[in-house]
């Protein structure tokens, strides 16, 4: 199942940088920092969450620290937060913990016990 993740967007004095406080911590008391076209190699949250921010195409660079998400758009000199990109970033952000989805049977426990046995 999984909660969604609660966010507020918020505004930078820099053109092209979007900024999002979540409700839950995703890095403790670390940097991270991804770019897009480098390969993500981890699995923490922070790994799964920025490369799903960088697989929307809208965004150059993600920056999370805590439970804040930085990130500069594609043509951050001329471009602005469209519709069509804060909604790809939103959901990106949202669905993050969301494990079954609509239309997704999900596993019976006799499913799940065995696909973790040993």
């Amino acid at each position: 199942m999984g909660q969604q993740v609660k966010f507020l967007g918020t505004s930078s004095p820099r053109p092209g940088i979007v900024r999002f406080e979540l409700n839950r911590t995703i890095t403790g008391m670390g940097h991270e920092y991804y770019v897009k076209d480098d390969e993500i190699t981890g699995d923490r949250a922070s790994d799964r969450l920025a490369g799903r921010l960088l697989d929307t195409g809208k965004l150059r660079t993600v920056h999370i620290y805590g439970s804040v998400v930085t990130a500069e758009l594609v043509d951050a000199q001329t471009a602005s937060l469209n519709d069509d990109t804060e909604q790809a970033l939103k959901e990106a952000i949202s669905s993050l913990y969301t494990h079954y989805l609509p239309d997704v049977a999900v596993p019976s426990d006799e499913e799940v016990s065995a696909s973790t046995a040993v």
